[in-house]
């Protein structure tokens, strides 16, 4: 009997879930489905040049049509999933349809945090998390337009350096004491964030948002502070939460994030789970973790069609991400979490600089600023757990990969 697979989000896991069950010769029923109606796209170009209209939207696909056609891929877009029933094995969309699975994968990624404010409602507020959203931003792009940002992480800097580009005045407000502040160290936000004012964009952190106002369209954003900033838009970037409603409605197990195995594998032993929506464990770090990454979502979606295969594989990766800025390319890899001291190599007035983050002598994550040459050296030496002498790291005229 032909076996039917099932795998609901059409973003970057669920495109590669696809490709790798065909590869791997699956040859029953394969079906995607996606809430939005565009085929499977690339996510990260939406802050950058799909934003500022270099990269048109014929470029983000992953795959055309016809690949899908060709690898006999059901194709269900522009629909939502509605209900899930694990101990019937079916899914209800919210057209109607009920559909029956005998392996479901879920790549719900995240959603976007919502502000919880006076004025929140107000015409010209927009989120990035799609190609719809970075369409409606561009409509209201416009020379000299007064932009004001909240959030100073990847996305809301990503967006500052593209509006700036384009012309518009652009103030970002962060509510911690610095940019990036959840993902970065010390010297890599104080780096950007200079970068982001010498080139006029203005960057006020310690800023606690408790309004807008407008006459039905944003104009001023208020502080808790009492300071305000005039807008003509606002584009809001303070982070995601796991797309888990309908796993949890179902009764999968949940906790910031679909909870799965180092298989993929849900609590129901025929539904696995892939990519921002997870909350999976990491053999090499020795703990849970949630991660919202193009390279998580790859290579969990990767391993979870493996296992849905039977193939028996652990998802156990040292995760990396990355973000452009300008012509700056910052490059992480690891988790820097329970790190114990910080080395410095480099100097960032020359642009090109890395920190690492160790515990003891074994370096947990590196940060690579223009300098892709730690970076690559990094994968192996944290992947391997190669001990490095402090001292040697930071001389950086020694290489990384020699200073063990």
């Amino acid at each position: 009997m032909t076996s039917t697979f099932l795998i609901v989000g059409g973003g970057q896991a669920g495109a590669q879930a696809v490709d790798t069950l065909r590869r791997e010769g699956f040859a029953g029923r394969l079906v995607l489905i996606g809430e939005e109606p565009e085929l499977p796209y690339q996510r990260p170009p939406l802050s950058k040049k799909y934003l500022s209209g270099e990269l048109a939207a014929d470029r983000l696909p992953f795959r055309h049509r016809a690949f899908y056609e060709e690898h006999r891929v059901e194709l269900l877009l522009g629909v939502r999933a509605e209900r899930l029933d694990p101990a019937a094995r079916t899914l209800l969309l919210a057209n109607g349809d009920r559909l029956r699975y005998d392996r479901l994968l879920l790549c719900l990624g995240a959603t976007a945090r919502r502000l919880d404010c006076r004025g929140a409602r107000l015409g010209g507020v927009h989120y990035l998390r799609g190609i719809a959203d970075a369409g409606a931003i561009r409509a209201d792009l416009k020379p000299d337009a007064r932009v004001v940002i909240i959030g100073g992480g990847y996305v809301g800097l990503e967006t500052a350096a593209t509006c700036r580009h384009m012309g518009c005045d652009v103030t970002v407000l962060e509510m911690s004491d610095r940019v990036m502040n959840r993902v970065a160290a010390p010297a890599v936000s104080a780096f950007f964030e200079a970068e982001h004012r010498s080139r006029g964009i203005r960057i006020v952190c310690g800023a606690r948002v408790v309004g807008l106002e407008g006459d039905g369209r944003v104009g001023r954003v208020l502080c808790a502070d009492g300071t305000s900033h005039p807008a003509h838009l606002l584009i809001v970037g303070v982070g995601a939460a796991a797309a888990a409603g309908l796993a949890q409605e179902a009764g999968l197990a949940c906790d910031n994030g679909i909870v799965v195995d180092e298989y993929c594998r849900t609590s129901d032993e025929a539904i696995y789970a892939a990519g921002d929506c997870t909350n999976h464990p990491s053999p090499h770090y020795g703990r849970r973790v949630r991660l919202e990454s193009v390279d998580n979502a790859f290579e969990q979606a990767k391993t979870a069609a493996l296992n849905m295969l039977g193939r028996g594989v652990v998802h156990d990766r040292v995760p990396w991400f990355w973000s452009d800025q300008y012509d700056l390319k910052l490059l992480i890899i690891g988790l820097s979490q329970d790190h114990d001291r910080l080395i410095l190599r480099g100097d960032p007035a020359e642009r090109s600089f890395s920190v690492c983050h160790l515990r003891g002598r074994e370096l947990l994550a590196l940060e690579a600023v223009n300098h892709s040459k730690d970076y690559m050296a990094a994968r192996k030496v944290i992947g391997e757990r190669i001990p490095l002498d402090p001292d040697k790291l930071r001389d950086a005229s020694i290489p990384l990969k020699e200073a063990v």
